[in-house]
């Protein structure tokens, strides 16, 4: 059955190697499941609800990935948008978790749009490069500073508005060593060693009784909490419209990029076989607008699915393993909800610090494009803010290059989202 669905012997690859592939990716990225609830609650979102529909629309996206696209890729609430979901359209600017969801069901519906009318291909041949990966940089800075902030490593401060935290306190200290037991791991090559960094921290803190234990495995929370809560007309109405082009933007660069990346990676982008990346591209579309319904923050393919290609995985069999382990996951709800803040910010530390790898391929010698891509990345963190990072990015990227008289090297995507930008701060009040 599996071959006749998968064509497993054409890729190279037998049922025992996609299985294999497809639990190492899920121990990669199942982290995802302590650290989405623990961030998307801040907002008031019922914690048991988010981590079903966590499991839910990762399982989804995941087999929509295997059953349509059939590439071995799985599927998750994105790190980083989860984030500006719940610190900033949320925390900062005022809005309900409701509205924030419509905004993450519009951005899905236009990012399918983009998708089918080949949009999204033209979007992502008309922004630079330097400015690509700035934005992935930024959001891993953004991630940084809110991992640093929740641990209680760094603190508010009136003088130098922030400052070190007392570093001798437990959570701190917890934090501190699950950072360091994630990243040697993973030096190691140990898969799950970000999976297993959130849990050596969540047992440590309950044997020091400074956390207490809720249990290990129980039957699923209730859904109802957020399922169908979206307020898409709240969204539209209240001046959502720069967060949705956030969304829409992230989306695009991150899912993509992360498609066909490990799509190569995996040999099935070769130019004399005919791919599915079309196919991929509106799997990942349709699981953000699923996701929203759930009550999650937008769906995104992980980058980790590349150790499940190292590991062998070639097919949508992989891809299909994956969604059965997230919908097993959904019996551990007791123990995601016994995991702290401090032992999920050294996940989203070691995941920010992976992330500013991407300031390697930045064109440092050119001004016109390094000048931009560090605007984008410092304006992330120190605004708190993905939405103002972006904005100032794109309209000093069509600046410097117009006064640097190179207004024809700005691609009209590149002057498009630029205009939005200033549309946006010129008659648009948070």
């Amino acid at each position: 059955m599996f071959e006749k669905l998968f064509d497993l012997r054409a890729h190279g690859t037998s049922v025992r190697i996609e299985v294999i592939a497809g639990v190492t990716t899920f121990l990669t990225m199942a982290y995802i499941i302590f650290v989405n609830p623990a961030i998307l609650s801040t907002t008031g979102m019922d914690r048991g609800a988010v981590f079903v529909a966590t499991c839910l629309a990762a399982a989804l996206g995941t087999l929509i990935m295997a059953l349509f696209a059939k590439w071995p890729i799985g599927m998750a609430p994105g790190m980083g948008l989860n984030a500006f979901f719940a610190f900033t359209v949320v925390g900062t600017m005022g809005f309900s978790w409701q509205q924030a969801l419509g905004a993450v069901f519009v951005s899905g519906v236009i990012f399918l749009i983009l998708t089918v009318t080949g949009v999204r291909r033209w979007l992502i041949s008309g922004i630079p490069q330097s400015m690509r990966c700035a934005i992935v940089a930024g959001i891993g800075l953004f991630l940084a500073i809110i991992a640093l902030k929740s641990s209680g490593i760094v603190v508010a401060s009136e003088a130098t508005f922030v400052t070190l935290g007392d570093l001798s306190q437990a959570g701190p200290m917890l934090a501190i060593l699950g950072f360091f037991i994630i990243a040697g791991l993973d030096a190691l090559n140990v898969r799950g060693a970000i999976l297993i960094g959130i849990l050596a921290v969540t047992v440590l803190s309950m044997l020091l009784g400074i956390n207490e234990f809720q249990g290990v495995v129980s039957a699923p929370p209730s859904i109802l909490p957020t399922f169908m809560q979206l307020d898409v007309w709240g969204a539209l109405s209240a001046g959502l419209l720069h967060v949705i082009l956030v969304f829409v933007l992230v989306e695009v660069f991150d899912a993509t990029g992360t498609l066909i990346g490990v799509a190569k990676r995996a040999g099935l982008m070769k130019p004399e076989r005919p791919n599915r990346l079309g196919r991929a591209l509106m799997a990942d579309s349709t699981a953000i607008v699923a996701g929203s319904l759930l009550g999650t923050s937008s769906t995104t393919a992980y980058a980790e699915s590349a150790s499940g290609v190292q590991a062998g995985g070639r097919t949508g069999l992989t891809a299909l393993v994956i969604a059965v382990l997230f919908l097993a996951a959904l019996m551990f709800s007791p123990l995601a909800g016994s995991v702290p803040a401090y032992a999920t910010a050294p996940a989203l530390l070691y995941v920010a610090a992976l992330m500013m790898r991407e300031l390697v391929e930045i064109e440092w010698e050119e001004t016109t494009e390094a000048v931009p891509a560090v605007l984008t990345a410092m304006m992330m963190p120190f605004t708190y803010s993905i939405a103002n990072g972006l904005a100032f990015g794109f309209v000093s990227y069509a600046v410097i290059n117009t006064l640097a008289g190179r207004p024809r090297a700005v691609h009209p995507a590149t002057w498009s989202v630029a205009a939005l930008f200033v549309l946006r701060f010129a008659f648009v009040s948070e």
